[in-house]
Order: C-alpha cells, then sequence, then structure tokens
C-alpha cells in the first residue's frame, strides 16, 4: 500500500511540473507585456525549479540567421516628431539594441 502510495505521489509531481513548465512556456511565446506581467508574479522557486533559460531561448529564438535580411520596421524617433524605416537606412551601418535601461 505504501509503496502505491508514493507511486501516486511522484506521479502527481511529475504532473505537476509538467504542466506548470508547459503553461510558463506558453506565456514566454506571448507578447513581452503579457510575460512581464506573469513573472512579475512568480515566486523565485519557480525559476529555479523549471529550466527557464533553455525555455525561454527556444521560445523567442526568432527564425533570423546570420545573412539573412532583417525585417522591414517602422519606429517613431526619439523625439517623437518623425518616423524611421529601416528601408531608409539601407546601404548605410544599422545598430539595433533590444532591451531596456530602466
Amino acid at each position: 500500500m505504501p509503496r502505491q502510495l508514493l507511486k501516486r505521489a511522484l506521479l502527481g509531481v511529475a504532473g505537476v511540473y509538467l504542466v506548470l513548465g508547459a503553461s510558463l512556456l506558453a506565456v514566454m511565446l506571448q507578447p513581452p507585456a503579457v510575460i512581464g506581467a506573469v513573472f512579475g508574479r512568480l515566486p523565485w522557486p519557480v525559476f529555479a525549479a523549471i529550466p527557464m533559460e533553455r525555455m525561454w531561448l527556444w521560445a523567442r529564438g526568432g527564425t533570423l540567421r546570420a545573412g539573412d535580411v532583417a525585417p522591414e520596421f517602422d519606429l517613431p524617433t526619439l523625439d517623437r516628431r518623425g518616423r524611421v524605416r529601416l528601408s531608409e537606412l539601407r546601404g548605410r551601418p544599422v545598430v539595433l539594441v533590444f532591451g531596456s535601461y530602466t
């Protein structure tokens, strides 16, 4: 009897682990605002128990490879007085920096 109880407990823990991992992977595929809202509420042991870095790199890896043409974009300038299109900069060196400086 105790052996079956232990087996059920282990299956339950494994099931919760898989559901939690799949749920977090699904969140990682969402827009940044959703990711931030969910991850901001997670306790730190979740980040220690789930292979978050590997999942993140897979989920957010994208499909561009070295040598591919960058996708077109249109963004406001910092002063909000104009717009910048990547295609207008063709032939000139362009550095794209993504991230938060806050």
